[in-house]
Protein backbone atom coordinates (compact mmCIF):
# COMPACT_ATOMS: atom_id res chain seq x y z
CA UNK A 1 0.00 0.00 0.00
CA UNK A 2 1.56 3.48 -1.10
CA UNK A 3 -0.06 5.55 1.84
CA UNK A 4 1.07 3.20 4.05
CA UNK A 5 4.96 3.28 2.72
CA UNK A 6 4.24 7.07 3.11
CA UNK A 7 2.99 7.33 6.91
CA UNK A 8 6.27 5.22 7.55
CA UNK A 9 8.60 7.49 6.01
CA UNK A 10 7.02 10.35 7.78
CA UNK A 11 6.89 8.73 10.96
CA UNK A 12 10.84 8.16 10.51
CA UNK A 13 11.40 11.82 8.81
CA UNK A 14 9.59 13.51 11.85
CA UNK A 15 11.80 11.31 14.52
CA UNK A 16 14.57 12.58 12.90
CA UNK A 17 13.99 16.42 12.48
CA UNK A 18 12.78 16.33 15.92
CA UNK A 19 16.05 14.56 17.21
CA UNK A 20 13.91 11.68 19.60
CA UNK A 21 14.01 8.22 19.03
CA UNK A 22 11.35 6.63 20.15
CA UNK A 23 7.42 6.12 19.80
CA UNK A 24 5.41 5.51 22.86
CA UNK A 25 1.69 4.00 21.63
CA UNK A 26 -1.07 3.04 23.70
CA UNK A 27 -3.00 -0.37 23.15
CA UNK A 28 -6.25 -0.92 23.43
CA UNK A 29 -7.00 -3.66 21.63
CA UNK A 30 -8.84 -1.68 19.47
CA UNK A 31 -8.29 -1.58 15.75
CA UNK A 32 -6.88 2.48 15.72
CA UNK A 33 -4.10 1.42 17.69
CA UNK A 34 -3.38 -1.66 16.41
CA UNK A 35 -2.48 -0.11 13.08
CA UNK A 36 -0.78 2.58 14.80
CA UNK A 37 1.54 0.39 16.79
CA UNK A 38 2.17 -1.72 13.47
CA UNK A 39 3.05 1.33 11.46
CA UNK A 40 5.45 2.26 14.29
CA UNK A 41 6.48 -0.78 14.72
CA UNK A 42 7.21 -0.83 10.62
CA UNK A 43 9.72 1.97 10.58
CA UNK A 44 12.48 0.44 12.96
CA UNK A 45 12.55 2.43 15.23
CA UNK A 46 12.44 1.93 19.13
CA UNK A 47 8.32 1.33 19.69
CA UNK A 48 7.10 1.04 23.32
CA UNK A 49 3.51 -0.50 23.33
CA UNK A 50 1.69 0.14 26.51
CA UNK A 51 -1.48 -1.77 27.83
CA UNK A 52 -2.98 0.49 30.63
CA UNK A 53 -6.01 -1.60 31.71
CA UNK A 54 -8.85 0.38 33.92
CA UNK A 55 -11.47 -2.23 35.05
CA UNK A 56 -11.34 -3.29 31.68
CA UNK A 57 -13.49 -5.71 29.27
CA UNK A 58 -11.55 -9.21 29.63
CA UNK A 59 -12.30 -9.41 25.74
CA UNK A 60 -10.27 -5.95 25.43
CA UNK A 61 -7.43 -6.70 27.30
CA UNK A 62 -7.16 -10.57 26.07
CA UNK A 63 -7.04 -8.78 22.28
CA UNK A 64 -4.49 -6.24 23.36
CA UNK A 65 -2.27 -8.48 25.06
CA UNK A 66 -2.27 -10.79 22.25
CA UNK A 67 -1.24 -7.90 19.74
CA UNK A 68 1.46 -6.62 21.58
CA UNK A 69 2.58 -10.00 21.51
CA UNK A 70 2.44 -10.88 17.47
CA UNK A 71 4.20 -7.22 17.61
CA UNK A 72 7.29 -7.97 19.16
CA UNK A 73 7.40 -11.56 17.60
CA UNK A 74 7.81 -9.68 14.23
CA UNK A 75 9.86 -6.79 15.30
CA UNK A 76 12.76 -6.87 16.97
CA UNK A 77 12.41 -2.83 17.74
CA UNK A 78 9.42 -3.36 19.63
CA UNK A 79 9.16 -3.33 23.38
CA UNK A 80 6.25 -3.54 26.27
CA UNK A 81 4.66 -2.25 29.24
CA UNK A 82 1.54 -3.47 31.34
CA UNK A 83 0.86 -0.68 33.44
CA UNK A 84 -2.66 -1.49 35.49
CA UNK A 85 -4.41 1.95 36.50
CA UNK A 86 -7.65 0.56 37.95
CA UNK A 87 -5.44 1.39 41.93
CA UNK A 88 -4.95 4.76 40.36
CA UNK A 89 -8.62 5.60 39.04
CA UNK A 90 -10.28 4.01 42.28
CA UNK A 91 -8.61 5.98 44.36
CA UNK A 92 -8.82 9.45 42.09
CA UNK A 93 -12.37 8.64 42.10
CA UNK A 94 -12.86 8.19 46.36
CA UNK A 95 -12.01 12.25 45.91
CA UNK A 96 -15.16 12.82 43.95
CA UNK A 97 -17.73 10.02 45.43
CA UNK A 98 -19.96 13.04 46.37
CA UNK A 99 -20.51 13.56 42.98
CA UNK A 100 -19.34 11.05 40.48
CA UNK A 101 -20.56 11.67 37.14
CA UNK A 102 -20.36 9.13 34.98
CA UNK A 103 -18.89 10.79 31.67
CA UNK A 104 -15.88 12.71 33.98
CA UNK A 105 -14.86 9.59 35.18
CA UNK A 106 -14.92 7.53 31.73
CA UNK A 107 -13.28 10.68 30.73
CA UNK A 108 -10.53 10.81 33.46
CA UNK A 109 -9.61 7.14 32.60
CA UNK A 110 -8.50 8.77 29.18
CA UNK A 111 -6.65 11.46 30.77
CA UNK A 112 -4.65 9.34 33.28
CA UNK A 113 -3.60 6.94 30.35
CA UNK A 114 -2.54 10.37 28.48
CA UNK A 115 -0.15 11.22 31.92
CA UNK A 116 1.42 7.69 31.73
CA UNK A 117 2.09 7.62 28.08
CA UNK A 118 3.75 11.21 28.31
CA UNK A 119 6.00 10.30 31.98
CA UNK A 120 7.38 7.14 29.51
CA UNK A 121 7.79 9.06 26.45
CA UNK A 122 9.94 11.50 28.17
CA UNK A 123 11.80 9.08 30.17
CA UNK A 124 12.72 7.32 26.92
CA UNK A 125 13.53 10.83 24.57
CA UNK A 126 10.28 9.51 22.92
CA UNK A 127 7.08 11.33 21.35
CA UNK A 128 3.09 9.88 22.58
CA UNK A 129 1.42 8.58 19.19
CA UNK A 130 -2.05 9.63 18.53
CA UNK A 131 -4.42 6.65 17.35
CA UNK A 132 -7.55 8.66 16.41
CA UNK A 133 -8.86 8.42 13.10
CA UNK A 134 -10.30 10.87 10.63
CA UNK A 135 -13.89 10.69 11.55
CA UNK A 136 -13.31 10.83 15.60
CA UNK A 137 -10.55 13.36 15.35
CA UNK A 138 -12.47 15.94 13.14
CA UNK A 139 -15.95 14.69 12.49
CA UNK A 140 -17.94 13.74 15.24
CA UNK A 141 -14.45 14.46 17.96
CA UNK A 142 -15.18 11.35 19.43
CA UNK A 143 -12.49 11.27 22.07
CA UNK A 144 -11.20 13.07 25.45
CA UNK A 145 -10.01 16.05 25.08
CA UNK A 146 -6.75 16.47 27.04
CA UNK A 147 -7.04 12.72 26.93
CA UNK A 148 -6.35 10.21 24.18
CA UNK A 149 -6.56 13.56 22.39
CA UNK A 150 -3.55 14.45 23.90
CA UNK A 151 -0.42 13.48 21.72
CA UNK A 152 2.52 14.58 20.05
CA UNK A 153 1.93 13.42 16.25
CA UNK A 154 -0.87 11.51 15.04
CA UNK A 155 0.05 9.31 11.79
CA UNK A 156 -3.59 7.71 10.85
CA UNK A 157 -5.81 11.35 11.63
CA UNK A 158 -6.20 11.59 7.71
CA UNK A 159 -7.50 8.02 7.32
CA UNK A 160 -11.10 7.26 7.44
CA UNK A 161 -12.02 4.08 9.48
CA UNK A 162 -12.30 2.26 6.16
CA UNK A 163 -8.83 3.23 5.30
CA UNK A 164 -7.55 1.77 8.63
CA UNK A 165 -9.03 -1.65 8.33
CA UNK A 166 -8.17 -2.05 4.30
CA UNK A 167 -4.53 -1.26 6.46
CA UNK A 168 -4.43 -3.54 9.26
CA UNK A 169 -5.49 -6.41 6.96
CA UNK A 170 -2.79 -5.57 4.91
CA UNK A 171 -0.34 -5.18 7.41
CA UNK A 172 -1.97 -8.57 9.17
CA UNK A 173 -3.31 -7.50 12.16
CA UNK A 174 -5.13 -10.62 13.73
CA UNK A 175 -8.42 -11.24 12.71
CA UNK A 176 -10.04 -10.91 16.07
CA UNK A 177 -9.10 -7.04 16.25
CA UNK A 178 -10.52 -6.77 12.41
CA UNK A 179 -13.88 -7.91 13.56
CA UNK A 180 -14.30 -6.31 17.07
CA UNK A 181 -16.63 -4.15 17.41
CA UNK A 182 -15.41 -0.50 17.76
CA UNK A 183 -15.35 0.71 21.28
CA UNK A 184 -13.59 3.52 23.34
CA UNK A 185 -12.72 1.43 26.16
CA UNK A 186 -13.27 4.16 29.03
CA UNK A 187 -16.64 2.26 30.68
CA UNK A 188 -15.51 -1.25 31.44
CA UNK A 189 -18.63 -3.14 30.04
CA UNK A 190 -19.36 -3.56 26.55
CA UNK A 191 -20.80 -0.67 25.11
CA UNK A 192 -19.28 0.02 21.78
CA UNK A 193 -19.07 3.13 19.68
CA UNK A 194 -22.11 2.51 18.22
CA UNK A 195 -24.10 2.41 21.05
CA UNK A 196 -22.54 5.57 22.08
CA UNK A 197 -23.10 7.85 18.99
CA UNK A 198 -26.27 5.71 17.17
CA UNK A 199 -24.52 5.50 14.02
CA UNK A 200 -21.96 3.14 12.77
CA UNK A 201 -18.67 4.81 11.08
CA UNK A 202 -19.87 3.39 7.85
CA UNK A 203 -22.51 5.88 8.04
CA UNK A 204 -20.52 8.80 9.55
CA UNK A 205 -18.23 8.46 6.81
CA UNK A 206 -20.66 9.01 3.98
CA UNK A 207 -22.01 12.08 6.59
CA UNK A 208 -18.30 13.54 6.54
CA UNK A 209 -18.04 13.40 2.58
CA UNK A 210 -21.58 14.36 2.10
CA UNK A 211 -21.54 17.40 4.47
CA UNK A 212 -24.31 19.07 2.92
CA UNK A 213 -26.96 16.47 2.24
CA UNK A 214 -28.51 16.64 -0.74
CA UNK A 215 -31.45 15.63 -2.47
CA UNK A 216 -33.09 12.25 -2.20
CA UNK A 217 -31.81 10.97 0.72
CA UNK A 218 -33.68 7.99 2.90
CA UNK A 219 -34.98 8.31 6.08
CA UNK A 220 -31.62 6.62 7.82
CA UNK A 221 -29.57 9.41 5.91
CA UNK A 222 -31.42 12.06 7.48
CA UNK A 223 -31.19 10.44 10.83
CA UNK A 224 -27.53 10.27 10.22
CA UNK A 225 -26.85 13.94 8.78
CA UNK A 226 -28.58 14.71 11.92
CA UNK A 227 -26.47 12.74 14.41
CA UNK A 228 -23.24 13.71 12.93
CA UNK A 229 -24.13 17.55 12.65
CA UNK A 230 -25.17 17.39 16.24
CA UNK A 231 -21.85 15.72 17.59
CA UNK A 232 -19.29 17.68 14.80
CA UNK A 233 -21.39 21.23 16.55
CA UNK A 234 -21.15 20.31 20.44
CA UNK A 235 -17.43 18.88 20.05
CA UNK A 236 -16.07 21.67 18.08
CA UNK A 237 -13.94 23.00 20.99
CA UNK A 238 -11.95 19.81 20.67
CA UNK A 239 -10.93 20.23 16.77
CA UNK A 240 -10.01 23.98 16.89
CA UNK A 241 -6.76 25.47 18.38
CA UNK A 242 -7.98 27.01 22.37
CA UNK A 243 -9.10 30.51 22.39
CA UNK A 244 -6.85 33.16 22.96
CA UNK A 245 -7.76 36.53 24.30
CA UNK A 246 -5.16 39.02 22.06
CA UNK A 247 -4.85 43.29 23.20
CA UNK A 248 -6.18 43.46 19.48
CA UNK A 249 -9.33 42.05 19.78
CA UNK A 250 -12.10 44.72 19.40
CA UNK A 251 -14.03 44.25 22.86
Amino acid sequence: MKIQKSIVLWLKNYTQNSNLHTFVVGVSGGIDSALVSTLCAETGINTIVVSMPIHQHKSELDRANNHIEWLKSRYPNVSSMDINLTHVFDTFKMIFEDNPNPLALANSRARLRMTTLYQIAQSNGGLVVGTGNKVEDFGVGFFTKYGDGGVDISPIADLMKSEVRAMSKHLGVNDEILKAKPTDGLWGDDRTDEDQLGATYEELEWAMDNINGGSNLSERQLEVSKIYDRFNKQNKHKMIPIPVFTKNNNI
